[in-house]
């Protein structure tokens, strides 16, 4: 499968561990992650030579296609949240994780679509049960035949 990663960039760069982590983790399981840039440590300087259009133009073609999307929200970001919606638009299933005590926009936790899933996590290394089964269930491997 193809999974995009989303994660904060211009709203603060404080989980970029937690992004590197999460691409471990998806790759690990046999996936593929299409928005690396979101681990990139230098993403911002990357980023300088584009434009906004070409920046939403590469997010969204990539997310376009991708069979699910795997977000970290415990920041606040616009561009996350934009992606969440308009991933749960295109009928994407969207695995929102942030760590226990942030400070979530009820946006996404009063969300009631059947394609979004939310999961706290106390300790980064959750993350290695938590996103695991998330790709399992979206890609019919933990379901019985």
């Amino acid at each position: 499968m193809k999974v995009f990663l989303s994660g904060s960039i211009r709203g603060g760069r404080q989980n970029l561990p937690v992004y590197q982590q999460m691409v471990q983790i998806v790759e690990s399981q046999g996936h593929d992650v299409a928005s690396l840039h979101v681990a990139d440590p230098h993403v911002e300087e990357n980023e300088a030579g584009m434009s906004e259009s070409e920046i939403f133009e590469r997010d969204m073609h990539l997310l376009d296609g991708c069979d699910c999307m795997v977000a970290e929200v415990s920041l606040a970001s616009t561009g996350v949240g934009y992606e969440v919606c308009s991933a749960l638009n295109l009928g994407i299933p969207v695995q929102c994780v942030y760590r226990e005590g942030s400070t979530v926009s009820a946006m996404l936790l009063g969300n009631t679509n059947h394609l979004i899933l939310l999961d706290a996590y106390r300790e980064a290394k959750d993350l290695e049960a938590l996103i695991p089964s998330f790709l399992d269930f979206v890609s019919g491997e933990d379901q019985v035949e």
